[in-house]
């Protein structure tokens, strides 16, 4: 068939095969598997089975940034910034983005000029990716290449990753900002070898499986990115986490600048106004100031303020699914993706103090999952008490919605929203969910917690709980994991993508 012929939800249909069975996930888990120094050498293989090799990544001038918390906020910060430059006629003249997961549409993890490419673009370049892992093209002479079998694909995340990678040589982009997926050591993004600058956001713990239970275990993983020759920076960490990145860095021959929060930021609208966000704020000027520096060697840093694309970058950022505000007519959504138990603690602050900035609000309601996380459960007592705790009176969520991550009552999930990955036998049974619900009813008992199948219907029960219009509107906070957090954007807007 044509590649013309073949169309987005084509392409869409073919990356969702590429996904990994929860069986199959469950086997490796159980049997201990995890991400090693392989991942990466497949990785080389694969770029090099579709023409392309690590040191065509140097064209991309790629600004690599890795984390626990904020690395998608830096991510969107250094994008922002440096589209000012760009819409100016200046370096870079072609900006791409690469971050995960998607709110609503797949195309929305690879950006250029801040904008998710188009369905017919996404396509097309999906499809010429495919056709040529099929075909063993004449570089599959390349040593990398022999790390992977003629005609094999990578999974899902690192398919996006190598598409990404084509998309954006082939576009002619001259500078990407990489947000890396689990890790960095052997993450997919982490097949370049000179990154214009590196930037390790806060740490903490995450994603255990794959990086271990201790903040030096993920802090090492993190670390992977840095590379010899290239500018590192960091943030300020607990001690534990600083300690290993600085051995890491010792190791690698190079020096990891440590930022202090940047005074340059005062008087600079960061939203929201919170030491987190200026301390993603300040890596994100580190990392675009030296990216700068390398397109346009005009460009010189001012030590005493920050210049006026700076400024504008920063105000003006556009990261969905983030501290987000929507008014309908007797409900306030406040919409925010959290998964770890220090971003859903800031997540229950931020929607406490919106809540006390208006002056007559109604009951408060909580929709909520996060799935296939057994640990996710244990990330309830810190929001329940996060909340109670911001509350003057020390009230908690009147109402509390655990749902699953099917987007619609009668068409299950969108497309771009399928994933294998979760058992769908414990998806139909709410299992996490009445595990969820149990542990608030503890937590809360006057809670009036609610089990709903999808995320459509945990909407519409948060609307039929907001009071006639006139009425003091019910203030919702849908937070957890950033499928459930697209999916309600996707239903609050009827968008297609973000």
């Amino acid at each position: 068939m044509a590649t013309a012929a073949r169309s987005y939800n084509d392409a869409i249909d073919a990356l969702n095969s590429l996904q990994t069975p929860f069986a199959v996930i469950e086997a490796r888990r159980k049997a201990g598997i995890r991400p090693d120094a392989a991942s990466v050498r497949e990785m080389r293989g694969y770029l090099a089975r579709i023409g392309y090799s690590s040191q065509d990544l140097d064209r991309l001038n790629m600004v690599h940034v890795a984390g626990t918390k904020g690395k998608g906020s830096t991510c969107a910060f250094v994008d922002s910034i440096l589209s000012r430059y760009q819409q100016q006629g200046r370096r870079p003249h072609k900006l791409g983005l690469f971050t995960s997961p998607h709110l609503i549409a797949v195309r929305e993890r690879i950006r250029i000029n801040s904008a998710p490419i188009s369905e017919a673009l996404f396509a097309k370049y999906f499809f010429q990716v495919w056709d040529r892992l099929e075909a063993h093209p004449a570089i599959a002479a390349d040593a990398d290449a022999d790390a992977v079998a003629p005609g094999t694909k990578p999974i899902y995340a690192r398919y996006l990753t190598l598409l990404s990678y084509h998309v954006f040589l082939s576009e002619g982009v001259d500078a990407a900002v990489y947000e890396t997926g689990i890790g960095g050591e052997y993450d997919a993004t982490n097949v370049v070898d000179r990154p214009v600058a590196t930037g390790i956001s806060t740490l903490g713990i995450d994603h255990v499986f794959v990086l271990g239970p201790a903040v030096e275990t993920i802090a090492w993983h993190k670390a992977g990115i840095m590379k010899p020759g290239c500018p590192a920076f960091t943030v300020e960490q607990v001690a534990a986490a600083a300690q290993v990145l600085q051995d890491r860095a010792a190791e690698k021959g190079l020096a990891l600048t440590v930022l202090d929060i940047d005074p340059r930021l005062a008087g600079v609208r960061i939203r929201p106004d919170a030491a987190f966000q200026k301390r993603n704020a300040t890596l994100a000027v580190a990392l675009a100031e030296t990216a700068l520096k390398r397109l346009d060697p005009a460009f010189s840093p001012d030590p005493q303020a920050l210049p006026r694309e700076f400024v504008d970058g920063l105000e003006q950022v556009v990261w969905r699914g983030r501290c987000e505000v929507k008014e309908e007519d007797t409900i306030i959504w406040h919409v925010d993706g959290a998964h770890t138990v220090d971003s859903l603690k800031m997540a229950a602050r931020w929607f406490v103090g919106e809540c006390a900035a208006r002056d007559s609000a109604g009951s408060r309601v909580l929709v909520f999952n996060q799935q296939g996380r057994v640990e996710a459960v244990d990330f309830l007592d810190g929001l329940c008490d996060a909340v109670k705790r911001a509350d003057p009176a020390g009230k908690g969520f009147e109402h509390v919605i655990f749902c699953t991550n099917v987007t619609y009552a009668a068409t299950g999930y969108k497309r771009d929203f399928v994933n294998h990955q979760h058992d769908p036998a414990d998806i139909a049974k709410m299992t996490m969910q009445r595990v969820f619900a149990e542990r608030w009813s503890a937590l809360d008992p006057a809670a009036n917690v609610m089990l709903i199948p999808t995320i459509e219907e945990a909407i519409d029960m948060a609307r039929k709980l907001a009071g006639k219009e006139g009425a003091p509107k019910v203030q919702a906070l849908i937070t957890g994991s950033l499928h459930l957090v697209g999916g309600a954007l996707g239903i609050l807007e009827g968008a297609d993508a973000l």
